[in-house]
C-alpha cells in the first residue's frame, strides 16, 4: 500500500533533516563562509583592479554614528590567526601559501 504526501509535508521533512545536519555541527557553516570569503579576497587582491582598491582603500570624511560595520579584512585577519592586514595582503601575493594559510584555518576551525 502506498502513501502519498503532499508537497508541502515534504519540504517540511526535507527542512527538518537539513535543520538537524546544522544543528549537530553549527560552526560548520560560518568556517565555510570565512574559506570562501578568504579565497575570493584571494582573487581580488591578486588584481590590481578596482575592486582590490575597493577593498584595501579607505575613504574620506565622517564613519556614521553607532556600531561599525565589520570589514573583511579585519574579519579574515581574526580567522586566519595572529598578524596584521598588511601580512595578509603579502602573503596573498604569493598564491603557495595563500593555500596554506586558509588550509591551516580551515583544518583548525577557528
Amino acid at each position: 500500500m502506498f502513501v502519498r504526501f503532499s508537497p508541502i509535508y515534504l519540504s517540511a521533512l526535507q527542512n527538518r533533516a537539513a535543520n538537524g545536519q546544522i544543528s549537530e555541527n553549527p560552526k560548520a557553516r560560518t568556517i565555510t563562509i570565512r574559506k570562501r570569503q578568504a579565497t575570493f579576497l584571494g582573487h581580488v587582491m591578486r588584481r590590481e583592479k578596482l575592486e582590490h582598491l575597493v577593498t584595501t582603500g579607505k575613504f574620506e570624511g565622517k564613519r556614521s554614528r553607532g556600531r561599525q560595520r565589520e570589514k573583511i579584512m579585519d574579519g579574515l585577519a581574526t580567522w586566519l590567526g595572529p598578524g596584521k592586514v598588511s601580512d595578509i595582503l603579502a602573503a596573498v601575493k604569493d598564491r603557495d601559501l595563500w593555500r596554506d594559510m586558509i588550509a591551516n584555518a580551515y583544518k583548525h576551525g577557528t
